[in-house]
């Protein structure tokens, strides 16, 4: 029986996939999509595991946010 693999999936939305993968093919060394989200991941969770995480969000970068996600339909 083949080991059991200690991989799971995690799904975004198809625009970012695209976006990720226009990233990739200017030679940055990463395989694939899920290559470079690992890293991604990787990084922000040490991040803050070792609190080298940005001062926290001024108004103005809230109502920005707010917009965008509102522009975008999530609000």
């Amino acid at each position: 029986m083949a080991p059991k693999s200690k991989y799971t999936t995690v799904s975004i939305p198809v625009t970012l996939q695209d976006r990720i993968e226009k990233l990739i093919s200017k030679k940055t060394g990463f395989k694939s999509v899920s290559d470079y989200v690992t890293y991604v991941l990787r990084e922000v969770v040490a991040m803050h595991e070792t609190k080298e995480i940005p001062e926290p969000f001024t108004s103005e970068d809230v109502a920005e946010i707010k917009e965008r996600l509102t522009a975008l339909g999530y609000l």
